[in-house]
């Protein structure tokens, strides 16, 4: 009995985090650069000019 009720608390911990996971793919925003590490796309960042340096 006891080992049947471990198992259940089991599978329904790894149906919620599954549940978690699909929910904020699902149901993310779209800006950044799609990693999920939160960086917006109107950042300005310096950019390397054509010669490939970054400018000093």
């Amino acid at each position: 009995m006891a080992q049947e009720l471990i198992i259940g608390l089991l599978f329904v911990a790894a149906l919620a985090y599954l549940g978690g996971r699909a929910w904020k793919s699902l149901f993310r925003k779209k800006a950044g650069c799609d990693k999920g590490c939160g960086c917006a796309t109107d950042v300005k960042s310096p950019s390397a000019n054509k010669s490939g340096r970054l400018p000093v």
